[in-house]
């Protein structure tokens, strides 16, 4: 198993440069931040510095949307740092939660997601799209490579998925939905002929290792509002009870009432008073190393390919050593 760690963009840059590096010493191989225009610093520009001083470690987005830049642009960026860097990027995408509705815009349609992972892979790879009807292609490009991992929860966004992804990230570390969906996925991709195994299967949520639970979820309640979003999307379009949905993802959200994107993935959120422990709990990993071992170990076993710490709290460097010490040397030898 692989392991990444994600950040928020938050100034000062430098302190999410040294929070990589370390992560890459602790024998981390992905580098993920948030890319929300108006809530945080611009990633790309950060990644730039992030590369040069490491030397293995891939970036990425966890994630981007097909609708806050031109797809060109998203290509172009990408494909700049791995000419200079040697193809150490990752394009995590999905329809946009934070960047969209911060800016007063809806969510992109699965049409337009499925389109612009086609153009924005085909331009950093050097292949001629069409955008908006007119042909381009990037002429510098030479053997580039952009996998493109999509962000799901749906039956329909995960169907696309299987279908068109090289890589599913699932933003939960729940045991029940992560075999759900990544079966949903793996299905979908040997319907379209594909090898299931092919995918790159990433669960991304915070992780905090430590005794005192009561504190850790507080620390971590975010990220079941964060999550809430996309189910309260999924409820508007399904239905509370719905027979493609599961329940174990919806049921939690009966009392949400709204959300400040102010506070977004941040310790504290208000607007997450509404997400019980057990939520918490299934959702993340909390606890000793020793459980963090354990939830991994079965994460592994339903095919996850790679955990990706959230590390939205207030024990960021001893969650990123005790992982390189104890958790990430487990995993890669049992």
């Amino acid at each position: 198993m692989d392991f990444g760690l994600v950040l928020q963009t938050d100034p000062p840059a430098s302190a999410v440069v040294g929070l990589m590096r370390r992560a890459e010493r602790n024998g981390f191989s992905n580098g993920w931040t948030f890319d929300s225009t108006v809530l945080w610093q611009e990633p790309f520009v950060i990644y730039s510095r992030i590369l040069e001083h490491t030397t293995k470690l891939k970036v990425g987005t966890m994630v981007t949307n097909p609708g806050t830049r031109a797809w060109e642009v998203t290509a172009s960026a990408f494909a700049t740092l791995n000419e200079m860097y040697g193809n150490r990027t990752v394009c995590g995408i999905g329809r946009g939660d934070s960047a969209m509705r911060v800016a007063g815009r809806r969510p992109n349609t699965l049409a337009r997601l499925s389109e612009a992972m086609r153009v924005i892979r085909d331009l950093a790879e050097g292949r001629e799209a069409v955008v908006d009807g007119t042909p381009l292609r990037l002429p510098w490009v030479k053997d580039g490579r952009l996998p493109v991992w999509m962000a799901a929860y749906g039956p329909k966004a995960l169907e696309m998925a299987g279908r068109e992804a090289d890589g599913f990230i699932l933003q939960l570390a729940d045991l029940y939905l992560t075999e759900y969906m990544v079966k949903a996925v793996r299905d979908a991709a040997a319907a379209a002929g594909r090898d299931p195994a092919s995918l790159t299967i990433c669960v991304a949520a915070p992780a905090y290792v430590g005794d005192d639970l009561d504190h850790a979820r507080e620390q971590c309640r975010w990220f079941g509002g964060m999550v809430g979003n996309h189910v309260a999307d999924l409820v508007g379009r399904y239905g509370e009870h719905s027979a493609v949905v599961p329940e174990a993802l919806t049921a939690y959200i009966k009392e949400r009432h709204g959300y400040d994107y102010s506070h977004h993935g941040r310790a504290g959120n208000p607007s997450t008073d509404f997400v019980p422990d057990d939520i918490v709990d299934r959702f993340c990993l909390l606890g000793p190393a020793e459980a963090h071992i354990e939830k991994l170990q079965a994460l592994r076993e339903l095919g996850v390919d790679q955990f990706a710490v959230y590390a939205m709290h207030d024990t960021k460097e001893e969650t990123i050593d005790a992982y390189g010490s104890q958790v990430i040397p487990a995993l890669r030898t049992t």
